[in-house]
């Protein structure tokens, strides 16, 4: 009998990961988790280390503790973003929104707060990898096209973005969330959506991480080419992309 892998198993096949965090017994669980899992574990134990390592372009994404023995998770994060566009998973501690949040603003992809079910950690990174456009080694897709609209243009093979030409540095959170706006101009999407879509969960009224990463592209698209603004908010209900005039 020929077995078919789950769309989750090819997408995991060989993505690499690095994990930045000083609990060695934390490390050693996850990693042997993960690995179980098909995907390729890296573990370093320090800030410098994980800033180091995060900027060699050699992995897929990276899951990093906000605390660390020699610096701040949010220090090592600022450095892989001026350097580097992979993927963070941030690891903040149980109901510490400020960390949450302030991971959010400075690029990260999401976050998981500790303690965490290894399902979890599974449905976050898959859902990251997701949207980053990874692909696994033995999958190659057709060439999807680019969206155009007015400056702006996606290319979705490339997971790239350009405003006039000029490429735009967007999260893979950021970036699915153009590609919804753009495909949807004039109409409006719901959180719930946008959550389903974006961050592959389901809404949360307390989880603001979808309006923070709408705030972080405002601040990256700026306005229209007439100056008008670009994604609205719609009171009680999400957010359109306005038509370009």
């Amino acid at each position: 009998m020929v077995q078919v892998a789950r769309p989750e198993e090819t997408l995991r096949k060989h993505a690499r990961l690095l994990i930045v965090d000083d609990d060695p017994d934390l490390c050693d669980l996850v990693q042997r988790y993960l690995e179980a899992e098909g995907f390729v574990i890296s573990v370093v134990h320090s800030g410098a280390e994980g800033s180091h390592e995060g900027t060699t372009g050699k992995y897929d994404l990276i899951v990093l503790d906000v605390m660390l023995p020699d610096m701040k998770g949010f220090d090592v994060l600022r450095e892989l973003r001026s350097l580097a566009r992979t993927p963070v998973l941030m690891l903040t501690a149980k109901g510490d929104e400020f960390d949450r949040v302030l991971g959010l603003q400075m690029g990260a992809d999401d976050y998981l707060a500790k303690p965490f079910s290894p399902r979890e950690l599974i449905a976050r990174i898959g859902a990251i990898l997701r949207r980053s456009g990874w692909q696994s080694e033995q999958v190659k897709p057709l060439r999807p096209p680019s969206i155009k609209l007015a400056d702006l243009e996606l290319d979705l093979a490339g997971h790239s973005a350009s405003k006039s030409g000029k490429p735009l540095h967007l999260t893979s959170a950021e970036f699915d969330l153009l590609h919804a706006f753009l495909e949807s101009p004039g109409q409006v999407l719901s959180r719930e959506a946008l959550a389903e879509r974006v961050l592959g969960r389901k809404f949360s009224p307390f989880d603001r991480s979808i309006d923070l990463h709408v705030s972080n592209l405002r601040q990256k698209l700026g306005p229209q080419p007439n100056g008008g603004e670009r994604i609205r908010s719609v009171r009680g209900v999400g957010y359109l992309y306005a038509w370009p005039l």
